[in-house]
């Protein structure tokens, strides 16, 4: 059994769920750390997901299912979270009147 199971759908919602509140709370405080504390929790699930791929070598097929599934499910919050402490982080520097060395999320808006 995975670490965090992403396969069922109740442990997706929460982590949704979570993952909105920190959101809120990041944008109304205008911090970036308090998203970046949330993608760091995500690589580090991430992490314990993969040791638990390598160690399940000829075990159960359904195991291996959940763990590539939940596995699959950590790179989209990562990438989630990624993009919401570039966002959190230019709301950051807008409000501080700091000097940005970049602006971080112009490659996605051009993008997009």
């Amino acid at each position: 059994m995975p670490l965090v199971n992403f396969t069922n759908p109740v442990s997706i919602l929460v982590a949704l769920v979570l993952f909105l509140l920190v959101l809120y709370l990041g944008k109304e405080m205008k911090k970036s750390w308090i998203i970046a504390l949330l993608l760091f929790a995500f690589v580090a699930i991430l992490i314990g997901h993969t040791v638990e791929f390598m160690t399940i070598v000829g075990k159960n097929q359904e195991l291996y299912q959940s763990v590539t599934g939940s596995a699959t499910f950590d790179l989209i919050f990562i990438f989630l979270s990624f993009i919401s402490y570039l966002w959190i982080d230019s709301l950051e520097v807008k409000e501080g009147k700091k000097k940005s060395i970049d602006n971080s999320l112009e490659w996605f808006w051009n993008k997009v």
